[in-house]
């Protein structure tokens, strides 16, 4: 694809708040494009971004759409939160996203994550492993994990690496395209989500298919040794790396984690170049990370396999990852009043996240968690319930149907409150010092906040400011 959009007329479809519609109208019209940006919210809610576009030529259409400017336009770029069926988008000429346009041109190498869950730590932690440990160029970090990478494709360089985190959205936008080829493609956990749009599993994990649809044997795959990280393994022409909570026998390549305070252990393949080493077992992940819970320690051990494929040894490995602070809204740990540490876990959008949550203390911690349904199954969280020392419930149509679980279950909660201020001093008031109050809502965030992001600086915000 050409990377000169000298006078071409473009639309960007949902200028957004978490990047993408940003970078692409900054890098376009950085690039001659004429560009109009076409969004159903209004001024004053995009502000913040508008603002980040200050002084660039870019025409806005702002609470609406007009259907002749798809028409015209030589093509669209869509935000990944718009259907394919959407109206507009059919009257398009072309369709292209920021990821489209970014691997149409980019140069470098590349690792793809995607997943139900665990793929933004995932995803980081490979790309801090790579910035640790390179003799030469950069490593980027983009994608779902709100850095479009339309904002580095211009200072890439054939010596860089790129990690792209991955929704089954942004996928589900490149089917068809043959634009992804991964040098390393990481499916992390599959878990029931997004049932609200796509209706069916099977509809969900066929766009989470499409990361790996164009590799070849130069490639690698890593995926769960479970039904449907099997079924990706078969399927890739990658070569296939599982990872499983059982010990590896004479087949299975992957890694293991005997217990929640053991290493990260894999049983090495053969990777180009180190034949030799095939069958040993090496400890890819410490005993103690710095980022609590068990499935973070899994997190950690697929991003490792991949790091390994791609070059790094298990030695550099091990101590890399053992530096890795984790990321935001990912059980952060960011505040400690009186002895009670606070814990942002915002990104738990599905009920076994938050359960996940639960089982990452050695401590029951006062859980803070609820908010909007996604029509999903809550028994996971309802099950895990009793490993709190409290639950506060914030509003939301998810929270109807948490409290009816536990209400069946006997299990005692505060709330639901509709707001944040009332459930931090709910939590607060049932942690003691040398506890640890989390919240990980198991659901959407919307209502409340704008997104989850929001939810968890809301959060943060509110704590400190509370309980300074």
């Amino acid at each position: 694809m050409e990377n000169n959009f000298s006078g071409m007329k473009v639309l960007v479809m949902g200028l957004g708040l978490h990047g993408g519609g940003l970078e692409s109208a900054r890098y376009l019209a950085g690039k001659g494009a004429l560009v109009t940006v076409t969004d159903l919210r209004d001024e004053k809610t995009l502000e913040p971004t508008m603002e980040k576009l200050k002084g660039l030529p870019i025409r806005y259409v702002l609470e609406k759409h007009e259907i002749e400017d798809f028409r015209d336009a030589d093509f669209v770029v869509k935000n990944p939160a718009v259907r394919p069926d959407s109206p507009y988008l059919q009257a398009a000429k072309r369709i292209e996203t920021d990821i489209s346009l970014f691997l149409a041109a980019c140069p470098a190498r590349l690792t793809a994550v995607t997943g139900s869950k665990g793929k933004s730590t995932t995803s980081s932690a490979i790309h801090w492993s790579l910035n640790e440990n390179r003799p030469h160029g950069k490593a980027w970090l983009g994608g779902n994990i709100t850095i479009s990478p339309l904002g580095f494709l211009d200072e890439l360089g054939e010596n860089d690496d790129v990690v792209l985190e991955l929704s089954s959205w942004q996928l589900g936008d490149l089917r068809g395209r043959g634009l992804l080829k991964p040098r390393a493609a990481v499916l992390t956990a599959i878990m029931r989500d997004h049932q609200d749009k796509y209706g069916s599993m099977e509809a969900y994990v066929n766009d989470k298919r499409l990361i790996y649809r164009d590799q070849d044997e130069n490639d690698v795959t890593v995926a769960a040794d479970d039904e449907w990280g099997q079924s990706f393994l078969r399927e890739s022409r990658g070569r296939p790396v599982p990872y499983s909570a059982k010990p590896p026998g004479k087949n299975l390549t992957g890694g293991w984690i005997p217990d929640p305070l053991g290493p990260g252990l894999a049983r090495l393949w053969k990777i180009p170049g180190k034949e030799a080493d095939a069958g040993r077992v090496v400890e890819l992940v410490p005993a103690r990370p710095l980022i609590p819970g068990f499935h973070q320690k899994q997190n950690l051990l697929i991003a490792a396999l991949a790091l390994l494929d791609l070059g790094l040894d298990a030695d550099i490995i091990r101590e890399s990852l053992g530096r890795f602070p984790g990321i935001e809204h990912r059980l952060e740990f960011f505040h400690d009043s009186g002895g009670i540490k606070f814990y942002n876990d915002s990104a738990a959008t599905i009920p076994e996240a938050a359960a996940a949550a639960l089982n990452a203390f050695e401590k029951p911690p006062v859980l803070v968690t609820g908010g909007t349904d996604k029509e999903l199954d809550f028994t996971p969280l309802a099950l895990a319930a009793g490993k709190a020392k409290a639950i506060i419930l914030l509003a939301g149509t998810g929270s109807e149907k948490i409290k009816t679980l536990l209400d069946s279950g006997g299990v005692k909660y505060s709330g639901p409150f509709d707001s944040l201020d009332a459930a931090i001093k709910a939590a607060a008031e049932a942690a003691s010092p040398g506890d640890a109050v989390v919240l990980s809502p198991g659901c959407a965030s919307f209502g409340m906040f704008l997104n989850e992001f929001d939810r968890g600086r809301k959060w943060k915000e509110g704590v400190k400011r509370l309980f300074p």
